[in-house]
């Protein structure tokens, strides 16, 4: 363990979703505007190895990171919120520790002995916390135990933050993100439920140093009191946190109600700059809340399938990446869901599309819901409607212009047909044993890439004439090398390519053609942040804007 490194678990109480990692990220915002280098952790207490085989519609985004690990949706937040690539030692799912323990066993790695949760598991996991700090070169690590507490599947978890605070009890602190109701019949906040949850905690022998009380108001004096007497805190370390209308609120109000001045106090730290490096993002947040007018965009997905609810979540990055190059511009987003099936059996028009000033189709995989998405990119160009399409969306772009102006008619990926007489989306050569013999997680093209921009394009104009860029890949299908000539011979310019030339990175279509009609194999929403909007969703929302209202957003 690192001399004097100092870490923050987090946990929730009470029910899942209660913010665990827009909390987890704010500390970490504020501890790096506080001077200290923060490194943050997510701990997801699934079995699987990584999140790459975990369904959208259920668990939300997959993050991938530079190094290509498939992470949870939280691991794009502490991107975001630090302004700064995170590594795979980051992110820790129970998959990832008990393959570690089996695989040693397996091996003689524990000399013949016997093999056991404590000490083992838990070992391996605060070996895997130290060395992220290690790793990170880091003062202080956040690190978030997925769950609630009172799960059976991050027990394991929280007494191996536990065992660590036994060992390095002033370096060690738990803060308790829990949630307080405001029931409608009531009409009352009740700490009830936050109270058990602490209790709960401390079954496992742990005490929460911090409490973050979670709810739709914030509190008063009068309940901070009580659950600090309840809970056996300080008035002072219970943190109210409200719900507020956007998530980068958060940091500026927790530092509001002291929590920023609370952690250094509890972790015998002194600031190393003052408050004016809060600036930055304080400025940023302004622009959240004073767009003075209003660019609408609609996202034709498929993975909405979650009964009366729609799960934005699945397109979590796209969601952020919209507004930080809305923000950036003056602008407001209005962000629309629209169902790809619903576009297919004809429930939802194509002239509805009419009122939006850009169009997404996001990433995916599977048959259901494509030809909805083909028309609506079909429609996009036609009516010169400002088009983003990723991955998938680029590879659809590609499957519509080759059919409907290229002359190919008929063609299509081979994901979806195999027998297809125009394949112009192929699996990619490296990805066909893996196909074969059902290798799926963690088997794709993933992480980060060079690519290549061609000269005189938007996309190269659009990244300040950059030669060569690098972006974060997820997919097994490429555009087949084959139909290039064609295609681009129709008109559409294929302005990225890999360094070598034989992949596919971005496609589009001229200005004088179409205001902006622009895809990328790679996801660009990856690298988007607040206080650095990604260029391509800059420049899709510039087009946006400029083609609704007629008038120049320069």
């Amino acid at each position: 363990m690192s001399e004097g490194h100092k870490y923050i678990f987090v946990v929730g109480g009470v029910m899942s979703g209660v913010g665990k990692g827009v909390a987890s990220s704010s500390v970490g915002r504020l501890l790096e505007e506080k001077g200290f280098t923060v490194n943050l952790m997510k701990i997801d207490p699934y079995l699987n190895v990584d999140a790459g085989t975990m369904n959208p519609t259920e668990h939300g985004e997959v993050f991938v990171l530079d190094s290509g690990l498939e992470t949870d949706q939280d691991m794009g937040n502490y991107e975001r919120f630090l302004n700064r690539t995170l590594g795979p030692e980051n992110y820790m799912t129970s998959g990832m520790v008990y393959k570690a323990v089996i695989d040693r066993e397996r091996n003689l790695g524990y000399g013949g002995k016997c093999v056991e949760a404590i000490p083992h598991v838990r070992n391996e996991i605060v070996e895997r916390v130290v060395g992220a700090a290690e790793a990170s070169h880091s003062s202080v690590s956040v690190i978030e135990v997925g769950g609630t507490v009172g799960d059976f599947q991050n027990a394991m978890f929280i007494e191996a933050g536990r065992f660590l605070k036994l060992q390095h009890p002033k370096d060690v602190l738990f803060v308790m993100v829990a949630y307080l109701p405001v029931p409608k019949s009531i009409g009352e906040m009740k700490t009830r439920p936050a109270q058990h949850a602490m209790q709960e905690l401390n079954s496992y022998g742990v005490q929460a140093d911090i409490l973050v009380a979670r709810s739709e108001a914030p509190l008063d004096v009068k309940r901070k009191e009580k659950l600090a007497v309840s809970c056996g805190i300080s008035k002072g370390a219970v943190i109210s946190a409200p719900d507020v209308d956007s998530i980068y609120d958060v940091p500026v109000n927790f530092d509001n109600d002291g929590l920023g001045d609370l952690l250094l106090e509890k972790l015998n730290l002194s600031p190393k700059k003052s408050e004016e490096t809060a600036k930055e993002w304080k400025e940023f947040v302004a622009k959240v809340h004073n767009g003075s007018r209003m660019v609408e965009i609609a996202v034709v997905g498929k993975y909405f399938d979650t009964g009366d609810f729609v799960l934005s979540d699945a397109y979590l990055s796209v969601i952020e990446a919209i507004k930080f190059s809305s923000y950036a511009q003056g602008l407001k987003p209005s962000i629309s869901w629209l169902n790809a099936k619903d576009i297919e059996s004809g429930k939802v028009p194509l002239e509805e599309l009419k009122k939006f000033g850009g169009i997404i189709v996001p990433g995916g995989f599977g048959e259901s819901g494509i030809e909805g998405k083909l028309k609506v990119i079909e429609y996009a160009r036609r009516e010169k409607i400002p088009y983003l399409g990723l991955c998938y969306g680029m590879q659809l772009m590609v499957v519509e212009y080759a059919r409907n102006v290229a002359g190919l008619a008929g063609a299509h990926t081979v994901e979806i047909n195999p027998e297809t007489k125009y394949p112009v989306i192929a699996v990619m050569e490296s990805q066909k044993k893996n196909l074969a013999e059902g290798h799926y997680g963690g088997t794709m093209r993933l992480g980060a890439y060079p690519c290549m921009l061609g000269e005189g394009t938007i996309a190269r104009a659009a990244y300040g004439n950059a030669s060569e860029i690098s972006e974060r890949h997820r997919h097994r299908y490429e555009v087949n090398p084959e139909y290039v000539p064609q295609v681009e011979k129709a008109g559409l310019v294929f302005s990225g390519k890999s360094p070598d030339g034989v992949l596919m990175e971005i496609a589009e279509l001229p200005k004088s053609v179409h205001p902006f009609f622009l895809g990328t194999q790679f996801h660009p929403e990856f690298l988007a942040r607040p206080l650095t909007p990604h260029p391509l969703f800059t420049e899709f929302i510039r087009a946006a804007g400029e083609t609704k209202t007629g008038k120049s957003l320069e």
